[in-house]
């Protein structure tokens, strides 16, 4: 068998397409390999949300390269978001054989066998169809704890910013028959926890069932079963979806709610579709009926036109919620999206970063606050395996998805364990066994 080694680069979506590739080859004689010099076939699935992402990857091209002095026969191949925008510029470095976007790689095995020197092999077709709903993802959760289960692909919401419409196409839903079988076969393969992914789940639509009785659904396979999603619209996340999270204890409680920015003229120009008010509404819908629920966000900074007052509406908002966590970035234009050809990039850098900088500290002191909330308390989490810096302890998340580390000899990878909270640094619960 042909060895087979994927780089994943980019969101939880991209750690289970590439699973879905590995299912895919897997069929057409590939095996996977974790070392990178024995394979015959190098692939790079990559993100283009930001240009960092793309820049990154460009090394990596180089550096795929250099293998093929030992095998000149080497096949590189670029997938998902960057093969879907930059499919030309790729393939003129020379040093690509395989360019395939999101919606094409049921065709790698023929891409695969065309390939031959001087004649790469590209199809970044987008599809109003492909769901990849029938294949079985092979999964490369090393302590086989969590799996991701994609329910829907694309997105509609065209927020002005975003290269997301356009690398993965419109929006469409699976068949909840088959993410409940999926569901079923990582409980029967001893998978403890589920991730169901969108890039909106909460317009999940498939004949008569919504997100809501998805989750559901999935929540009833076993009450054992941990089932997260992500990620969650603030113009669309239901008082049904927030409702069957509270009825059931399996479904874990938290939620990450992308806000970008707490100012309605921002907001507006992103193109997100809800106010400040009716996010705030939302938030306090979630506490009302879930008062441990864990919220998390994502915040982009210095876009558009953005003034130091509309920047403040964003800090503000931060600390009215006060989120467990964020990601936070600056806004970075991407070619061809509605902002980029609108409107000019016209804060300076050295503003975007002291806004940055502001509001990740800002987030440090709120996560460091969330987390003394919780000195004392005990909680149930799954096992996730030995901790990075102490392989003495181990490590795993509560269901509002804080990290926690404790000492521990007696327990593995997928057990239940109550801790109690001990301690706590911004990004961590320092825990005993309760």
């Amino acid at each position: 068998m042909k060895k087979l080694y994927i780089e994943t680069y980019g969101c939880q979506m991209n750690v289970n397409d590439t699973e879905v590739v590995f299912s895919i080859l897997a069929r057409h004689g590939y095996e996977r390999t974790e070392e990178i010099a024995e394979a015959d076939v190098i692939m790079a699935n990559t993100c283009s949300i930001r240009d960092n992402a793309e820049q990154r990857i460009w090394g990596r091209i180089d550096y795929f390269n250099t293998f093929r002095k030992a095998k000149p026969a080497l096949v590189v191949g670029i997938l998902g978001c960057m093969a879907e925008r930059l499919k030309d510029a790729l393939l003129d470095t020379g040093k690509v054989n395989i360019v395939a976007g999101p919606d094409a790689y049921r065709s790698l095995p023929m891409l695969l066998d065309a390939v031959c020197e001087g004649h790469p092999q590209i199809n970044v077709e987008l599809s109003r169809e492909e769901t990849y709903g029938d294949i079985s993802p092979v999964r490369i959760d090393k302590n086989g704890v969590s799996a991701f289960i994609s329910i829907m692909r694309g997105c509609n919401n065209v927020c002005s910013y975003c290269v997301v419409p356009f690398t993965r196409g419109a929006e469409r839903s699976r068949d909840y028959h088959t993410i409940v079988r999926e569901a079923c076969e990582c409980v029967e393969a001893g998978y403890k926890e589920i991730t169901l992914l969108g890039q909106n789940v909460d317009s999940y639509h498939f004949e008569d069932v919504d997100f809501a009785k998805l989750l559901e659904m999935v929540a009833r396979i076993s009450s054992t079963l941990r089932v997260r999603f992500s990620t969650s619209h603030p113009k669309d996340i239901s008082d049904a979806v927030i409702e069957t999270m509270a009825a059931w204890p399996n479904i874990c409680h938290h939620i990450h709610l992308p806000v970008q920015s707490g100012n309605d003229r921002i907001l507006e120009k992103m193109r997100r579709r809800y106010s400040r008010e009716w996010y705030l509404e939302r938030v306090a819908k979630i506490r009302e009926l879930m008062p441990d629920c864990g919220i998390t966000t994502d915040a982009i900074v210095g876009f558009c036109s953005e003034t130091e007052e509309e920047f403040r509406d964003t800090l503000s908002i931060f600390e009215e919620v006060g989120y467990d966590a964020a990601f936070m970035f600056n806004y970075s234009e991407r070619p061809g999206t509605l902002a980029s050809r609108q409107y000019p990039d016209d804060i300076p850098l050295d503003v975007k970063t002291r806004r940055l900088n502001e509001l990740i500290e800002l987030q440090n002191r709120l996560s460091l606050e969330s987390n003394r909330k919780d000195v004392g308390k005990v909680f149930e989490v799954l096992v996730e395996g030995p901790s990075k810096k102490d392989p003495s302890e181990l490590c795993g998340r509560t269901g509002s998805n804080k990290m926690c580390v404790w000492a521990d000899t007696a327990h593995k990878a997928g057990d239940y364990v109550k801790v109690r909270v001990k301690d706590c640094t911004q990004a961590t619960m320092l825990c005993e066994l309760a």
